[in-house]
């Protein structure tokens, strides 16, 4: 699989672009208005002038009045000439004293025309003009590259900033919203507990009353003189129903509430955490699928597990059999679940690797070429290379900074928003979201262990249940 790799326009880039030979013309003036000392005419007697030219053929530099007949004289005009430097030498072929006109390209050395008579006479040689300006061309190329890798780097930062901001701005309101109800929480806690106190202080007070109550009638009963009227007595008193024992009274100390009301407190959190986070890792995994990877998908240089929940990249192609379902130039392979509407989620096992590439796909991709990552062709994924280089595959492609290397990814996907969304399912934390994605189509779980590299990237990708 390749990534796509664009970039937008600056100011400059909009107007007509420079040519090649352009480019080389103002990088040559520019070295040649570099600070380097000036070179002096060999040919001056007394005031030396500044040289403009070094004539290779006669190994000597010339200011403009020494120069002209190089210009004039038919033998002179066929000499090489170059702009004025002081370290000739570097020039000059060391064995036969001539010009280095030519580039031998079997041993990436500049030599003369005397060596291709000896032992570079079997090699290819080119003019070193021609190979210099292909040489410059690769450097153009590679300040180009270097200048589009800035972009990317800077549309990354940028993105990073805008994800931050985001996250911030979100964070607050879920803390906000959290703190809010915390405090209620609080609040209607302070005064439940202040109205159980009332109701204890009077079931005390109330308790209190009674006892006394019966303590004088007791009393009372106890200085009769009256034998039978004390056995009456004594009879309705053991009788009463609101005699109680103050043994079997409980005033409730709140505790096993409180217990209570944290227990519905942790409940409600959540609650509010999926309102307002409806993609924390918590909220997605509710979404989990099971997974299994489709063996009429895979590339024939793919060796997957009999439970279809492991996948490496082998040294050898496969005898299998043909069918329109197979991936034949990228080593990657689908599941045989597709989902066309609705939300899933899954995790992939990434542990040890170097490469490997894990997301979703539409279903009519092209499996007999070479696939561009990006979303405009239908691929939402997240990428490893090298070992430490993350890469969401946007348009452009994203870097991603990640502080741990996530051992397992897991992918949620909400068709109806457009989202796909990726996770380090470990450190429970958000990687990278695609979004405002408009799909069509059966999208299919898409994984790609890449080429072990001499057994450096040999673990296999595993689809792990979700917990």
């Amino acid at each position: 699989m390749s990534q796509k790799r664009t970039h937008s326009p600056t100011g400059e880039e909009k107007g007509k672009k420079k040519k090649p030979e352009e480019e080389m013309k103002q990088q040559d003036k520019a070295m040649a208005s570099s600070s380097d000392p000036p070179v002096f005419c060999d040919i001056c007697d007394e005031r030396k002038q500044k040289a403009v030219k070094t004539c290779l053929t006669c190994q000597s530099s010339y200011c403009e009045t020494h120069l002209e007949p190089h210009s004039r004289v038919p033998r002179l005009m066929k000499h090489t000439l170059i702009n004025a430097v002081d370290n000739l030498e570097n020039y000059i072929c060391q064995k036969h004293e001539r010009p280095l006109e030519l580039f031998c390209r079997d041993d990436q050395t500049c030599v003369c025309v005397s060596c291709t008579e000896g032992e570079h006479r079997t090699h290819n040689t080119v003019p070193i003009e021609e190979e210099s300006r292909e040489k410059k061309t690769a450097v153009c190329q590679m300040i180009q590259d270097r200048k589009k890798m800035i972009q990317e780097i800077q549309h990354s930062v940028e993105m990073r900033k805008k994800n931050t901001e985001k996250d911030k701005s979100s964070g607050d309101k879920i803390f906000k919203v959290l703190i809010g109800y915390i405090e209620k929480c609080r609040s209607d806690r302070m005064e439940m507990i202040e109205e159980q106190q009332k109701a204890a202080d009077k079931q005390t007070e109330d308790l209190i009353k009674e006892q006394q109550q019966e303590i004088t009638e007791l009393e009372q009963l106890s200085h009769t003189d009256d034998h039978l009227r004390l056995i009456q007595m004594s009879s309705s008193l053991y009788s009463r129903p609101h005699t109680k024992n103050w043994t079997e009274i409980r005033i409730d100390s709140g505790v096993n509430s409180l217990y209570i009301a944290l227990a519905q407190l942790n409940k409600t959190l959540d609650t509010i955490l999926e309102k307002h986070n409806p993609t924390g890792l918590k909220f997605v995994q509710k979404y989990a699928v099971d997974v299994t990877l489709d063996p009429d998908t895979a590339n024939p240089f793919l060796i997957l597990s009999d439970d279809g929940k492991q996948v490496i990249c082998g040294d050898i192609k496969l005898n299998v059999p043909e069918n329109p379902k197979r991936f034949d130039v990228v080593c990657c392979v689908l599941a045989k679940e597709g989902f066309s509407s609705g939300r899933f989620y899954y995790e992939v096992q990434v542990t040890g690797n170097t490469d490997w590439t894990v997301g979703v796909i539409r279903e009519s991709i092209n499996r007999e070429e070479d696939i561009t990552l990006s979303p405009e062709n239908g691929v939402s994924t997240v990428i490893l290379r090298n070992e430490n280089e993350y890469l969401a595959c946007d348009n452009p492609p994203v870097s991603l900074y990640l502080r741990v290397k996530p051992e397992k990814v897991g992918v949620f996907v909400d068709y109806e928003k457009g989202l796909v969304s990726f996770y380090d399912v470990e450190s429970r934390s958000h990687i990278y979201s695609f979004s405002g994605q408009t799909f069509t189509e059966k999208l299919y779980p898409v994984f790609n262990p890449c080429p072990n590299g001499k057994g450096k990237n040999s673990n296999p990708l595993i689809i792990t249940p979700v917990s």
